[in-house]
């Protein structure tokens, strides 16, 4: 039988946009109770949703920005792994996961494919005796360590700076090493992944087609069926597509977002989008790049 659990998520603090008011509402009208973790406060969570201190997880000291982009997300990675290991019966969902139905589990795992090779951790449920857990908590440990699963001339390059004392840093490796890279490589590597759902389930748009949800009257059937239990809105991609197609920066009433919007009745005047806003939006998008 499946467990009930609980949402957890992080938004480092301030004010959220109607985009993430969205998605958590979404979980706590399904019925879920959501657990959202800040180390600042957030000003505006929709009614319902427990507020939680973000450190009581994982301390602020030695937050990871990625060194390209500034976000937050080598640290979003983070908390989510430090949580699972330190929770009870919950799923960790970005800010940008759209709850369609109830997330249940029976044995703690709960993730899927976002493509026929890779896996994405926006969505992550993985029992506290996972061999997967164990294995990135191990790995993220080291802010140096090199990751065995990009091609070997990257390795290479790895070690040759290690063994000249300048070790390259978690921040300077690609979009998503301690994420849905590590996410795919160790739940390979452990067999855990026979676990994963289809891609339907928790990613049934494709990043490539994301602009689809802000398309008017789009049929959504195309991609989302009876066996999808999340959208994935791509945050930070979301967010700065909407702000270019948009004047008003809200997605039109009959488009997808637009209609969700309404469902949950959420008033997108009332929490805009940021056109040049904190680095701290984009803590969910660990897979955006």
């Amino acid at each position: 039988m499946a467990t009930e659990y609980q949402i957890g998520a992080l938004w480092i603090g301030g004010t959220l946009s109607y985009l993430e008011q969205l998605c958590l509402k979404s979980f706590v009208d399904a019925g879920q109770h959501v657990k959202l973790y800040t180390y600042e406060g957030v000003t505006n969570p929709p009614e319902g949703v427990e507020l939680a201190d973000a450190a009581e997880v994982l301390p602020l000291q030695g937050f990871l920005r990625h060194e390209r982009t500034g976000s937050p997300a080598l640290h979003s990675d983070l908390f989510r792994y430090h949580m699972l290991a330190k929770g009870d019966r919950i799923i960790w969902a970005d800010t940008d996961a759209y709850c369609v139905k109830p997330f249940t589990t029976p044995n703690g795992h709960f993730y899927a494919w976002e493509s026929a090779h890779g896996l994405n951790g926006g969505v992550l449920g993985l029992p506290k005796d996972s061999d997967t857990l164990a294995a990135l908590l191990d790995f993220t440990s080291d802010e140096f360590a090199i990751p065995l699963w990009y091609d070997e001339k990257y390795r290479a390059d790895c070690e040759a700076a290690k063994a000249a004392g300048k070790p390259i840093h978690a921040s300077e490796m690609p979009w998503g090493v301690w994420g849905p890279h590590a996410i795919t490589h160790f739940l390979k590597a452990t067999g855990e992944v026979r676990h994963a759902l289809p891609q339907v389930a928790l990613y049934p748009v494709p990043y490539k087609n994301r602009n689809l949800m802000l398309r008017p009257a789009w049929d959504a059937s195309v991609f989302i069926t009876d066996d999808t239990l999340s959208i994935h809105f791509y945050g930070r991609r979301m967010r700065a597509r909407i702000l270019g197609a948009e004047p008003t920066g809200i997605p039109r009433p009959r488009s997808l977002i637009g209609r969700l919007l309404r469902k949950h009745r959420i008033d997108p005047t009332l929490a805009p989008l940021q056109r040049h806003g904190p680095a701290e939006a984009d803590a969910a998008d660990a897979a955006d790049e």
